[in-house]
């Protein structure tokens, strides 16, 4: 990452499932599943924000608003409603919000200020959130981080606004960033701030290869060119915009050497 001349790194704390990144006791407690059979026993969070330190390169981390909805033993302990796990998207309660505030809440103490700030998936509307629910998981980040980030996933509407047309917006009134999540490096910032919140955009490097342009998120390859991808942060970042690039790691931790390649030029070029 200090090659590639990363200013931060995102990693994903967990998705849909049991399994978290990170030993969590608050976790353990509610759902009664013993640690090592969903959260790690080792913190790698910890010691990937303690190696990142020494570089100067900020740690954010992804999370999200629906929590283990996957898990039929997890999600109903967390406080999902049943019909969640039918197919049906069921409504988050305050309850549930609470529950798994705790175990973002242990995670945001824990790592203080080495975490610089959180992108939140899977807060919609459809889910019943609102800017009362997300503040609960917002106080619940700045326990650990008074100054922290945050950035909450409303779904499709994080990138189209209320009179349609297409641009970023700010969902949550707190939020620090926007959500900005995209499939392909097009869209282009005229500037910083969108009320008041930093400019930026998540979008997957990854070649979708079969025509459907989502399927490059955790992919190998690359979509456009590293000289395209090059130009394209530029000009956002001369806008004062931030882009985020999603890319492909193995279970072992190793990145995918045509991106790596790609992402030094990108680095190399954007310090020139």
């Amino acid at each position: 990452l200090h090659e590639i001349g990363c200013g931060y790194y995102i990693i994903t704390v967990m998705q849909g499932s049991r399994f978290m990144l990170a030993p969590n006791k608050a976790f353990s407690d509610i759902t009664g599943i013993a640690p090592g059979e969903a959260c790690a026993k080792r913190d790698l969070i910890m010691d990937i924000a303690l190696s990142l330190k020494k570089y100067d390169i900020d740690l954010f981390l992804y999370y999200t608003g629906d929590g283990p909805h996957f898990d039929k033993i997890a999600g109903p302990a967390m406080g999902l409603y049943e019909d969640y796990f039918a197919g049906i998207h069921g409504k988050v309660d305050k309850n549930f919000v609470e529950n798994w505030a705790t175990v973002l809440e242990e995670y945001a103490v824990r790592y203080g200020d080495l975490v610089k700030g959180w992108w939140v998936d899977g807060c919609y509307k459809t889910l019943g959130y609102n800017n009362e629910l997300l503040s609960i998981y917002y106080n619940a980040m700045k326990k650990g981080n008074p100054d922290v980030l945050s950035a909450f996933n409303s779904g499709t509407a994080s990138f189209v606004s209320e009179d349609g047309s297409d641009t970023p917006i700010k969902w949550y009134e707190n939020e620090g960033f926007t959500c900005g999540e995209d499939n392909d490096f097009t869209y282009i910032f005229k500037d910083r701030f969108t009320n008041g919140a930093q400019n930026h955009l998540l979008i997957p490097f990854g070649d979708y290869r079969d025509g459907n342009i989502c399927n490059g998120w955790r992919n190998t390859g690359v979509r456009r060119s590293k000289e395209y991808v090059a130009d394209y942060v530029r000009k956002n970042n001369e806008a004062g915009a931030v882009i985020t690039i999603d890319i492909f790691v193995d279970c072992h931790g190793n990145f995918d050497p045509e991106q790596v390649e790609a992402l030094r030029y990108i680095g190399k070029k954007i310090r020139e």
